[in-house]
């Protein structure tokens, strides 16, 4: 499967609600599966495809590789036209994000949540998640609907990483991951460390 760069914010892909996934082929599959692949590589646990340029409503989930907890037994997940069908309680915590790098903030969400979703074959399913993995598809699903962490955040909060934001928007920006070239002038961002 391929490493794909991953888009930053500023990219207007990022901020598109994505398209229903109605049909499911070889192509899909093997950009599922690099999907998996570029979040492992980026040691991430989560990524949507609007991250990597495109607009289907999928989502890969894979916090088993955890960083600073104890190992999380789990198994990947994707999760395909995944909606929110109910929530309950409430917990706040830091996020991050792979497509705003070094940029961190406290979000309230939900710490319970009811997903309906469809798997690989468009079975549908109801899910229950609890805990961090509810945290994670709930950021994921955000970004399915246009939606960054950053939007959770206050405007305090969002004033005091507008530097941060601004330096990533320009591309002036290092990470040990690939990262989608900027739109304009052809400027490439420095890919990696």
């Amino acid at each position: 499967m391929k490493t794909l760069p991953i888009y930053t914010y500023g990219f207007e892909v990022l901020r598109k609600k994505t398209k229903r996934v109605t049909k499911i082929d070889d192509k899909f599959i093997e950009l599922v599966g690099s999907m998996f692949n570029t979040m492992h590589k980026a040691t991430g646990i989560g990524l949507a495809a609007p991250q990597i340029g495109s607009e289907h409503a999928v989502t890969v989930i894979d916090i088993s590789r955890t960083e600073g907890k104890k190992k999380i037994k789990t198994e990947p997940i994707t999760l395909i036209n995944p909606v929110i069908k109910d929530y309950h309680g409430e917990i706040t915590l830091e996020e991050g994000c792979l497509s705003i790098p070094y940029v961190r903030g406290d979000v309230t969400r939900p710490e319970t949540i009811y997903i309906e979703y469809q798997d690989l074959d468009l079975n549908k399913h109801d899910l229950e998640l609890k805990g961090f993995i509810a945290r994670v598809a709930q950021h994921e699903i955000d970004h399915l609907n246009g939606v960054l962490f950053i939007d959770h955040l206050s405007k305090d909060e969002k004033k005091v990483i507008k530097p941060e934001l601004d330096l990533i928007k320009k591309g002036e920006i290092e990470t040990d991951y690939l990262l989608a070239e900027l739109p304009k002038k052809g400027k490439p961002i420095n890919h990696r460390k």
